[in-house]
């Protein structure tokens, strides 16, 4: 999975420009949401043979790092 300018997906942004190339703009205000139906859209992108297994991997990888980061955050601040 590439960014535009042809480099590694390597942030949760870049996951979000990947997805807006297939008309997907993810946005409903609360960040683990977010987060959760991007990875629900990178795994219909993968089932639908439009990426492949290593993007697919590292993609899922950023989102789920990034759900327990904020899982924490959201633990610690309560």
């Amino acid at each position: 999975m590439w960014n535009a300018e042809g480099e590694k997906v390597k942030t949760i942004y870049d996951i979000q420009q990947f997805l807006k190339k297939f008309g997907t703009i993810i946005y409903v205000g609360d960040r683990v949401a977010d987060l959760e139906l991007m990875e629900t859209e990178i795994q219909e992108l993968y089932n639908s043979q439009l990426i492949e297994t290593k993007d697919y991997q590292s993609a899922i990888f950023l989102l789920r790092q990034e759900i327990v980061r904020e899982t924490e955050k959201r633990a610690k601040n309560k």
